[in-house]
């Protein structure tokens, strides 16, 4: 008689609109619980866990949790549907895609002195449930020189070492039992996903899981980069068909050509140079104000693409109903992205929705808060290339294990 399949589990915390959570759940891991504080991003989670077929497993086991800041994440009293499991099984990742602001080139990369630094936080946790396996993504940031002292605080908690303290004196940790496999940075664009997002990986496997068995860096899965023309082709043609016929037939069938000439031509004047893929999508913060595509350099690459960066587009019915096809489809610089386009652009899969939300009584501003969770979210396809490289391991020596058994 067949033993019932292994299954490999997951925890992840600051699991945003589930990018990570895709991918892993794609490689084979299925997950105990999902912790995030931003209520849109959780009421995300919660739907698509409802509504697709895939995620049935989840549905009965996995505690996707209120908005919790992870700093009051208690594994022990907030795991109520995968407690049990927990503690018979153990678990076998833990992963999260800790807040990117300390290490950002982009902000004042404060590091451990920005309040936002949550990699202590992971590393209690850590302790606290003893993985197999652990998965912390970040900015490409994290690796620049001025952040080498505190890479060697992360190490050194991890698998023992030395390190500087915060008063310049060496310091030494016995560590918590793992090797740190890799710490280094993968291109989304080598994975399938029309943009330019790097990003900074760690994998780390228990002494006792990794032994003999070899841990093998995910490998580019796309020899040549997917770009937005290829990418956005199809929903472009979806948003400008309806007009074709009718008093915007001229300007709808000019505009779509436009972009897709412009889109087409950027691709061809970038092959052999990284191609016309996306600048890096960016969630921007909540102190400011509505979503746009970035910084004016971003801005200036998507106009390169035939696409307006100047803000986010309504979706196609809510652009009908509000006469909005001046500023979303017609603009001189070119469409604006949807929600859902810009998802494509991140390498979510079709049919993943995104919560705009309620606050207060009131619709909150949906598309705003759509995008952001868009924005700051790991690429799925990148997340699956590490997730599968990790189970490779975790097979192997569950497999090495039970032979000497």
């Amino acid at each position: 008689m067949n033993e019932p399949e292994h299954v490999y589990t997951s925890v992840e915390i600051c699991a945003g609109a589930g990018g990570q959570a895709i991918g892993l759940h794609q490689a084979g891991f299925r997950h105990l619980a999902l912790v995030e504080i931003d209520p849109h991003a959780v009421d995300t989670l919660r739907d698509n866990i409802e509504r697709h077929d895939a995620w049935r497993w989840e549905r009965e086991h996995c505690d996707v949790l209120p908005p919790t800041d992870v700093k009051d994440f208690k594994p022990a009293r907030d795991l109520k549907k995968s407690g049990e499991l927990l503690k018979a099984q153990g678990l076998d990742l833990l992963a999260g895609g800790v807040p990117c602001p300390p290490f950002s080139h982009a902000g004042k990369q404060l590091g451990r002195d920005d309040e936002r630094d949550l990699f202590p936080r992971m590393l209690e946790l850590v302790e606290e449930l003893k993985p197999r396996a652990v998965l912390i993504e970040n900015v490409r940031g994290i690796m620049d020189p001025k952040f080498a002292d505190y890479r060697d605080w992360i190490l050194a908690k991890l698998q023992s070492g030395t390190y500087r303290g915060e008063d310049g004196e060496q310091a030494y940790d016995p560590g918590l039992g793992y090797t740190v496999c890799k710490w280094g940075v993968l291109e989304a664009s080598d994975f399938g996903v029309p943009q330019l997002r790097p990003r900074a990986i760690l994998v780390a496997i228990r002494n006792e899981v990794l032994k003999d068995v070899k841990y093998e860096w995910p490998t580019p899965s796309h020899e040549d980069p997917v770009s937005v023309a290829k990418s956005l082709e199809l929903s472009m043609l979806e948003r400008y068909e309806p007009y074709f016929e009718g008093r915007y037939a001229e300007r709808a069938r000019d505009s779509y050509s436009r972009w897709y000439a412009q889109a087409n031509k950027r691709d061809e004047e970038l092959k052999g140079k990284g191609g016309g893929i996306a600048p890096t999508l960016v969630g921007g913060s909540k102190k400011h104000g509505g979503a746009d595509l970035g910084p004016s350099r971003a801005k200036a690459a998507w106009k390169q693409l035939g696409v307006s960066g100047l803000g986010v587009a309504n979706d196609p019915d809510t652009s009908k109903k509000k006469e909005t096809e001046g500023r979303d489809l017609f603009g001189p610089d070119g469409p604006m992205l949807t929600v859902k386009q810009a998802a494509i652009i991140q390498g979510f899969p079709p049919g993943w929705n995104f919560d705009g939300g309620v606050k207060d009584g009131k619709k909150a501003a949906g598309k705003t808060a759509q995008y952001r969770q868009v924005g700051n979210a790991f690429p799925p396809p990148v997340a699956k290339a590490v997730g599968a490289s990790i189970l490779d391991v975790l097979k192997a020596a569950r497999d090495r294990d039970r032979d000497k058994s």
